[in-house]
């Protein structure tokens, strides 16, 4: 029975990932083919009375691509202004909507940088500790209200990182790791098990909070 569990392990290390990545590629492509759907029927390409599969992630490429030229000139910006506006104001939609929007918005944007570096904090108690990830400091009304210096820092959970706390830690809690924040980002998910090697990535580096100009 030992060597059937054995086997049947060493099996699922292999085809699990394999089955996920190919699980996801799929979600993704069907997905994205079904950009399809928004042209007329008259307008969509068909061979031999079937709709001719790959021609929505093609269209959806091309309205991405549009799009980013438009919203990048002058009037796009303007417009893109205006329909946050209005969307905004439409009750729970709206609430939703700013909500989205101020978690891609750091993520998608040029020179956007949703962590600007992994840390090692005390969590959640004193002597247990967590990585974590500096997000911005701690400026205006917040930083009135602390006696020190203060940073924001995002604790995801593990196995989904999409999950955690914000937490206001005082900077000189903080212990800045050499990590990286896509190595860090793996040691979370595997819960630890795919431990980042050692190495100087920068050692004494201090630490570094980018600002946060967006309205």
């Amino acid at each position: 029975m030992k060597v059937i569990r054995k086997y049947l392990l060493a099996g699922l290390l292999v085809l699990v990932p394999i089955g996920i990545t190919v699980w996801v590629l799929h979600f993704l492509i069907t997905s994205l083919d079904q950009t399809i759907l928004l042209l007329p029927m008259q307008w969509r390409p068909t061979w031999n009375g079937d709709l001719i599969p790959g021609f929505g992630i093609i269209l959806a490429f091309v309205l991405l691509f549009v799009t980013g030229v438009v919203a990048s000139n002058v009037f796009g910006k303007q417009f893109v202004k205006a329909w946050d506006s209005l969307v905004n104001r439409i009750p729970v939609v709206g609430a939703i909507y700013k909500s989205v929007k101020q978690l891609s918005d750091p993520v998608l944007s040029e020179n956007g940088q949703a962590f600007s570096k992994a840390v090692l904090i005390e969590f959640p108690h004193p002597g247990y500790h967590s990585v974590a990830f500096l997000t911005n400091k701690v400026e205006g009304e917040l930083a009135a209200k602390l006696d020190s210096d203060h940073v924001a820092v995002y604790i995801p959970t593990t196995p989904n990182p999409t999950g955690g706390y914000m937490l206001l830690v005082p900077k000189s809690r903080i212990q800045p790791l050499d990590m990286s924040v896509d190595q860090a980002l793996k040691y979370i998910i595997s819960m630890g098990v795919a431990a980042p090697p050692n190495g100087s990535y920068g050692q004494g580096t201090p630490i570094i909070v980018v600002s946060d100009n967006r309205n």
